[in-house]
């Protein structure tokens, strides 16, 4: 199960550079359900995603990249690219009704800088062990606008989109 909060972003975090990042490029064989092909770096995965925003399933098999660039010809819509920096989120905050000894929480910030033809889009992504975490989720000051409910920013249909 894929549990994460989506995020439009006010500014980048400072010395962005000194987190690790993976180059990804995905695309789309499916919207519904969502089947997704993803070259991260030299690994390749097939990924099926259920239904949800919040909470969905979500399953990674390995791929060969002879297979990825074969099933990639037959993808339908835009192929996303993006530079994905792994961010750790030192001091998670959360409401104060969420009762968690916060010091064994680790959370990570993915924040998602895409490439043509998305170029004016950035996104973070915090993925939880749990929903009632998630709803707890105080977001860290450089974030914008909860997107997680609003399809429209999922990637499945940012391939779709008519540009």
């Amino acid at each position: 199960m894929e549990i994460e909060r989506k995020f439009t972003v006010k500014t980048l975090p400072e010395r962005l550079s000194q987190y690790p990042f993976h180059h990804i490029e995905q695309a789309y064989l499916n919207t519904d359900p969502v089947v997704r092909i993803r070259k991260q770096d030299d690994e390749y995965y097939l990924t099926y995603k259920g239904k949800g925003l919040l909470a969905r399933e979500e399953y990674n098999l390995p791929l060969n990249e002879h297979s990825y660039y074969h099933l990639r010809e037959k993808a339908d819509g835009n192929i996303i690219a993006k530079k994905r920096y792994l961010i750790p989120i030192e001091h998670p905050t959360f409401t104060s009704d969420y009762e968690f000894p916060i010091d064994q929480i680790s959370l990570m910030i993915e924040l998602d800088i895409f490439e043509v033809p998305f170029e004016n889009l950035v996104i973070a992504e915090v993925e939880f062990p749990d929903e009632r975490m998630a709803e707890a989720f105080c977001p860290v000051a450089w974030f914008a606008d909860d997107v997680t409910n609003d399809p429209a920013y999922h990637n499945s249909n940012l391939s779709r989109k008519k540009l």
